[in-house]
């Protein structure tokens, strides 16, 4: 049996969550590879809204197990108040969320250390969530960083030698803190952590390969946040790329079989960066308004523009993408024209590959499509679809040579149309 993975083609905010959640009912096993609470997972479904952070999102399924991977960072704070919050909604999410004893942790001090870090870039800042990722996984890398598996073994001894370590990093900075503040909790949500099954993931998900049982692994962010292959440096800080699933689940490359790439009907981006297809007039306003595009993690407003293919492109082939999922083809309702960037000007000099940098005088080379200018909202099969958006969805077919295998027409389960 194949693993399937799930990930985000753009700048992260794709609606991965509603689609995991959509497909869960195919697969035994939902597995998160990579990120942290920096995600925000957006499901909607019987009048009902959630946003996971550190939970897959498949949760919500009856009789599905869910695995927290080795490739993910868990705050054992924020955690505790995700499960807290589904609980009182009536979810026990003990019987079916298993954690890998290798996931890293995210502690109080790596909070702090990425508010200070972030807080000495002033302008140069990249637009952190100051969710304590970054610091976490430069732990990991330095072989310096607490897992879960740590809370069994003399987890207070272990945290102090570390929590030592972090505060004379602190001095570098002039930055104040209260450091009982942001150790608010901590130990509850260890104490939490022990109620959910912990496991060796990496034997556990070859054993359910080996079982044939099958399994989806769900990105976090997008590939454009790629640590390697996104904007660098406004990026995330762990591979969010298929081949991330590998490292974050402990399986081999041969055991991945369909790669799922999610993006938006056009582009959004959270915090700081470059975007070639930024809109900074009323067509960007519009889709900031319609799509709702506000961090679910943040609440900040995202950057909006343009689909852009060069990245698209590029996206497709870092990930061997197999099956396209285009999402908020609804938010582009109320256009009379459409813009899709296909290629890149830099210097008078035309570009169809994504390049290595992206200067501030890029300029994108646009096609125009016509809009449908129809409400897609109430559309439930490819048969209600118009023509025009049929021909948008030709178009990108060609242009990236993937079948686009999904349409989403808006935030609801429902709302969901398999082609």
């Amino acid at each position: 049996m194949k693993v399937d993975v799930l990930l985000g083609l753009q700048w992260g905010d794709e609606g991965k969550g509603k689609v995991v959640d959509v497909l869960t009912p195919k697969y035994d096993v939902i597995t998160r590879f990579q990120g942290g609470p920096n995600a925000g997972h957006t499901l909607e479904f019987d009048n009902q809204k959630f946003v996971l952070h550190n939970i897959p999102s498949g949760i919500f399924r009856e009789g599905i197990i869910n695995v927290i991977g080795n490739g993910v960072v868990l705050d054992p704070v924020s955690f505790k108040k995700e499960i807290d919050g589904l609980s009182a909604k009536g979810f026990d999410l003990t019987k079916n969320l298993y954690i890998s004893k290798k996931a890293h942790l995210i502690l109080p001090t790596h909070r702090i250390l990425d508010a200070a870090s972030e807080a000495s870039k002033g302008d140069t800042k990249i637009g952190s969530t100051l969710k304590g990722i970054g610091p976490t996984y430069m732990d990991k890398t330095g072989r310096n960083g607490l897992r879960v598996g740590d809370i069994l073994h003399d987890f207070d001894k272990k945290y102090a030698a570390l929590k030592e370590k972090h505060i004379k990093l602190l001095e570098m900075y002039d930055f104040d803190y209260n450091i009982e503040e942001f150790e608010a909790g901590l130990m509850e949500g260890i104490e939490n952590i022990k109620k959910f099954k912990l496991i060796d993931s990496e034997h556990e998900l070859n054993g359910y390969i080996n079982e044939g049982k099958s399994i989806l692994a769900e990105g976090a962010q997008g590939t454009l946040l790629d640590i390697d292959f996104g904007s660098y440096p406004f990026v995330t800080s762990s591979n969010t790329v298929c081949a991330g699933a590998c490292t974050g689940m402990g399986i081999a490359p041969n055991k991945i079989g369909e790669v799922f790439g999610i993006f938006k009907a056009y582009c959004t981006r959270v915090g700081s960066g470059p975007f070639p297809t930024e809109l900074f007039d009323e067509v960007g306003e519009n889709l900031r308004k319609n799509g709702n595009e506000f961090g679910s993690t943040t609440g900040r407003p995202r950057r909006c523009g343009w689909l852009d293919l060069v990245a698209l492109k590029y996206s497709v082939m870092i990930n061997g993408v197999t099956k396209l999922i285009m999402m908020k083809g609804d938010v582009l309702s109320d256009l009379e024209t459409i813009k899709v960037a296909t290629a890149y000007k830099i210097d008078d000099e035309i570009f169809e590959e994504f390049p290595y940098e992206l200067p501030e005088n890029l300029e994108p080379v646009y096609t125009e499509l016509p809009g449908w200018k129809c409400d897609l909202t109430g559309v439930r099969s490819e048969n209600e679809f118009p023509e025009e958006l049929n021909l948008y969805i030709d178009y990108l077919e060609r242009e990236l040579g993937i079948p686009i295998s999904i349409v989403s027409v808006g935030p609801d389960r429902e709302q969901t149309i398999v082609r």
